[in-house]
């Protein structure tokens, strides 16, 4: 899964959270080896008012569009999506009627959602053909292509559930511990503090009154947290370790044959170098063959130096065993591998369906088309155009996921109601 972000308060009388110091720190970034978005103007129709937003962030912009504009709707398999988007409606039943998904209130308010998502579950439980979905998503939504500004195209990459193998001790072969969440890491949600900041946050440890930085990771690599107990887990490869913390979730094979899931507890809050990029500077990747295979190769191949490289992102991952359907994302809910998404929560709520057009990573040629739910989120996932689909666990989900760097474009289905239509008109 990919990490979620800061959804705790800062707790404890008498810690004082210097804001300027905060919005300095500015937020946590996650996986970028990537290079950026293509421009490419998107719609014909005129587009609404781009949200405001501060300097340098990105502009969302939302252009109405019918279901016969979205390519390669009529032959999608959007019953696929049913099962993401009913756990994304158990966790909305868990919240208020009264509660908007998101303070501008896109997307409504949670008890707009109770008919669709009672209408969901009977076409889940009456196991209707993939017409009748169909039929279901175009009555009660409404599409509307997304756009940066003028820039309809982003960027969309993958991630998946990585395998490694582990031990409950450590011993000379398993000695790469995985660390539990440290009791005094605190996370703050500075959208709490100033509205133009929500979505952002930070982590840290309280040193008197003061938030400050908590270890990085060269400092918790060479024992910063060792002789705690909060080793729970070790592991005998340590690029596995560190890909693990970029993907956020895993799952580890025990030395008894037993299968750990383990899954993202909390983050140092030190922002994430790019690897990639620092690989690239150095002159050991050429960018245009930068992807988590080759990166992993190099690392592989050069252990002397993967520990400097490793090191010079500072950012920290730290995880617990998770029971059940998973990996968890964002929204607390399972993932469903080829139907999950992560998006900025900056600009979306989460539970929402997309309609994702981009390329097949392994195959630049083939079109890749279909019904997604917003349901995670990541450091990296920044602007209104960037998505990163969840490709599950496996050889297969690996490959996809490490070579997926495709251009695109998606679409965000709103309830009509919410708009002012009703379903069906």
């Amino acid at each position: 899964m990919r990490p979620a972000v800061w959804n705790n308060l800062c707790r404890g009388a008498g810690v004082f959270l210097n804001l300027a110091i905060l919005v300095a720190l500015g937020a946590c970034a996650e996986l970028d080896l990537l290079s950026g978005p293509s421009s490419k103007t998107s719609g014909t129709a005129k587009t609404a008012k781009p949200k405001p937003s501060k300097p340098g962030a990105g502009r969302l912009g939302l252009t109405p569009v019918t279901f016969a504009q979205l390519s390669g709707w009529t032959k999608g398999s959007q019953e696929k999506a049913l099962l993401p988007l009913l756990r994304s409606c158990a966790a909305f039943a868990k919240r208020p009627d009264a509660k908007l998904l998101r303070a501008d209130g896109l997307g409504g308010k949670v008890g707009d959602w109770r008919l669709i998502c009672t209408a969901a579950a009977d076409q889940k439980l009456a196991r209707t053909n993939r017409t009748a979905v169909r039929a279901f998503f175009e009555m009660w939504f409404r599409p509307l292509a997304v756009s940066d500004g003028e820039k309809g195209i982003g960027l969309f990459t993958g991630y998946f559930e990585p395998h490694l193998r582990g031990s409950w001790s450590k011993t000379a072969k398993y000695k790469f511990p995985l660390y539990r969440r440290p009791p005094e890491l605190i996370n703050v949600d500075l959208g709490r503090f100033r509205p133009a900041l929500r979505g952002r946050g930070i982590s840290g440890s309280v040193r008197g009154k003061r938030l400050v930085p908590f270890a990085d990771r060269k400092a918790i690599r060479r024992g910063a947290l060792a002789g705690r107990g909060l080793e729970f887990l070790w592991v005998d490869n340590e690029v596995d370790v560190f890909f693990l913390h970029v993907q956020g979730s895993g799952r580890v094979v025990m030395t008894d044959g037993s299968v750990v899931r383990v899954g993202f507890a909390g983050r140092n809050g030190l922002p994430y170098k790019s690897i990639g990029r620092e690989m690239i500077k150095m002159g050991v990747l050429q960018r245009d063959k930068v992807s988590m295979q080759s990166i992993r190769q190099w690392l592989s191949a050069n252990p002397l130096r993967a520990k400097d490289v490793m090191d010079r992102n500072k950012s920290y991952i730290f995880f617990s065993r998770i029971k059940g359907p998973g990996p968890v994302g964002a929204q607390g809910v399972a993932l469903t591998p080829g139907r999950s998404l992560a998006v900025d929560r900056r600009y979306f709520p989460l539970g929402l369906p997309f309609w994702l057009d981009t390329s097949d990573p392994l195959d630049g040629r083939k079109p890749l088309r279909r019904l997604m739910i917003a349901q995670d989120t990541g450091g990296a996932i920044t602007g209104p155009v960037r998505g990163d689909l969840f490709w599950g666990y496996g050889a297969e989900a690996r490959e996809r996921a490490g070579k997926m760097k495709s251009s695109g474009r998606y679409f965000i289905l709103l309830p009509k109601f919410i708009a002012g239509a009703a379903p069906g008109s």
